[in-house]
């Protein structure tokens, strides 16, 4: 995550229609009513995003309720860090148990306000006067920081009050939260992965705990290292909550009035904890150390340690940036070896990340020496085996990337009707398990291979509407990519993956969200970060395009990879520095960085990275 955002204008245009609108009906409908705000020179020309913390003006005195609102929803932008402005437009009352930290609204255009405020007291001399702040919304970032695409209309109450014995207005009536545009949004707030681990799961020979990202926004310039170290330590969101668990012991919180958390010029960032050395054993304050620099390198990339200190000071553990990576299995940690395609005769071959050449050789083992003819592959994350679906769609075979390896019977067979009608790419997580779904329309369903070889079990998909039409899990296991077709219109969903723990009830995937809400066809899709998707995709009345998607349904900012005609598959790595690679009207092209789409072999079909 950690993508560029682009700077929005000091007054939106969204805004400036909410203030004209709220002049236009205090002064039209409400004639009499003391206002001294001139809204005449609100802009809406772009403000540049300069890194500089912009704060709001308090109140003027004497300020009419048009001034009182304009100002509070301007101060609902600013970078003051307790809002403490934004409490000036209100009562004192008001002031005391408004929370704007339960949750942030987003709409499309800004809050504007309905027609009609009523006033309140004598017609010559109102006390007060209700609004309604309306818009159209476009997601919610709920107490934990975490993002939520969401629809339909706002309406909020705004009431505001004139004090009998001074005469200032103020609002003494407001929903909790903050609310603002779409715009001010992406320049207020920035999307960061903060990590924790896979539950129950441990992988390679040393049984590193798994990473996995859990995304959360924060606001870009009120002390975003700090929130972050909070946000981590108070744990997961719910969404990912039941799957993953944390190394920090329960009430772990950073020491009293701690703030400013930044590395030092030796770029070691050192964060003073409520723990003493008997609460913390030397395997869990490396966990606890590991979580705190992956999360923090979101922000900032050149950190090279976290030092841990408990209460007096005193040191808990210290952690490089190269021991973190060997502490725990990091996807977006991990550069995969070779790329796999599929070459003019359905054999698997591969060729070295890095090359530069475009030649390929033939992967060991009977696929890579045409005991099938294959539609699609994948290599397990260790590139120690291969799965491959042939006979047209119908068969999963798994067998070892190994010369004189034997291929043996299929482990999963698909009966639908047509290639289109069976199984689906298969993909690998890091524990080794293989994931693979059938499209028949009569009997869709998700399995997954446990380490690859044992018996399928099929996947409860407890809130699935529609055909899967594609799966990919994560590399760390526990959430999972579908994409599920209903009605015609294609849907790019991600579900928690609930493992079985010992009640006998089976894996599942459950509490299914969306990851591209605009999208209308999804028609190729690979993993291409901790929390980030590549997908080949049309909006409704669009044209296809390639473009990047959040798994919490956020919008990135960043560039999209170059046109593409015809892209029937892709392959990203969790590794952003690995080059792009698609199936293409001109056969498997690579994207280096920096670089125009590159021809590798105009026969070959279906790449993939390891996973």
């Amino acid at each position: 995550m950690g993508a560029d955002r682009k700077g929005g204008a000091r007054h939106k245009p969204g805004r400036a229609v909410a203030y004209a609108a709220l002049g236009t009906v205090l002064l039209a409908g409400c004639a009499s009513m003391p206002d001294s705000g001139d809204l005449k020179n609100v802009e809406s020309t772009p403000r540049q995003d300069t890194g500089v913390r912009v704060f709001a003006m308090p109140p003027a005195e004497g300020a009419g309720p048009a001034e009182i609102m304009q100002g509070f929803l301007e101060a609902l932008t600013s970078d003051d860090p307790a809002y403490d402005t934004a409490r000036k437009y209100l009562t004192s009352d008001a002031a005391r148990i408004w929370r704007p930290e339960q949750s942030t609204t987003v709409l499309a255009g800004g809050p504007s306000i309905e027609p009609g405020c009523r006033a309140g007291g004598s017609p010559d001399l109102p006390s007060s006067i209700t609004c309604v702040l309306a818009g159209s919304q476009v997601a919610t970032v709920d107490g934990q920081q975490a993002y939520q695409p969401t629809d339909g209309a706002y309406r909020k109450k705004v009431h505001l009050t004139r004090d009998p014995k001074n005469g200032q207005w103020r609002i003494d009536q407001l929903p909790d939260g903050v609310v603002m545009g779409k715009s001010d949004f992406q320049r207020n707030y920035t999307p960061v992965d903060k990590y924790y681990f896979a539950s129950d799961t441990a992988v390679g020979s040393t049984g590193q705990p798994v990473a996995v990202a859990d995304p959360v926004f924060v606001r870009s310039k009120v002390d975003p290292m700090t929130q972050m170290v909070r946000s981590l330590l108070n744990g997961p969101t719910g969404w990912l909550g039941p799957v993953v668990r944390s190394s920090f012991p329960t009430g772990t919180a950073l020491q009293k009035d701690v703030s400013g958390l930044a590395p030092d010029d030796q770029n070691k960032l050192t964060v003073p904890l409520n723990l003493k050395q008997s609460q913390v054993a030397a395997t869990k304050c490396t966990e606890m150390a590991t979580q705190v620099l992956f999360t923090l390198r979101n922000l900032a990339p050149t950190l090279e340690s976290v030092e841990l200190q408990g209460v007096g000071g005193h040191r808990l553990c210290g952690l490089s940036e190269e021991r973190a990576e060997s502490a725990a299995w990091h996807g977006s940690s991990k550069t995969p070896d070779n790329l796999y395609y599929l070459d003019g005769k359905h054999r698997l071959v591969r060729m070295p990340t890095g090359s530069t050449s475009t030649s390929a050789l033939p992967a060991p083992g009977p696929l890579g020496e045409g005991a099938r003819a294959l539609e699609s592959v994948a290599v397990s994350r260790d590139e120690h085996y291969a799965a491959g679906v042939g006979d047209q769609g119908r068969s999963l075979y798994v067998t070892s990337l190994v010369a004189g390896a034997s291929l043996g019977d299929a482990l999963v067979t698909s009966h639908g009707a047509t290639a289109d009608d069976r199984l689906t790419t298969p993909s690998w997580d890091a524990r080794g398990d293989l994931w693979v779904a059938d499209r028949d329309p009569r009997h869709t369903r998700l399995y997954i291979v446990q380490k690859g070889s044992d018996k399928p079990e099929q996947v409860a998909v407890p809130d699935l509407s529609g055909q899967i039409q594609d799966a990919r899990v994560a590399a760390d296991g526990v959430r999972i990519a579908l994409v599920v077709e209903k009605d015609g219109k294609q849907s790019l969903l991600i579900g928690r993956v609930q493992r079985d723990d010992g009640t006998g009830q089976g894996t599942s995937v459950v509490e299914l969200r969306s990851a591209a809400p605009d999208l209308e066809q999804v028609s190729a899709l690979s993993w291409a970060g901790d929390s980030r998707l590549l997908v080949v995709g049309r909006e409704q009345g669009g044209v296809l395009q390639m473009r990047y998607v959040q798994v919490d349904g956020s919008t990135l900012d960043g560039p999209a990879p170059g046109a593409l005609p015809g892209v029937s598959t892709i392959a990203a790595s969790e590794d952003e520095r690995v080059p792009l690679v698609a199936c293409s009207e001109d056969g498997i092209v690579r994207l280096p960085s920096g670089a125009q789409w590159q021809k590798v072999d105009k026969d070959g079909t279906a790449p993939v990275y390891p996973g």
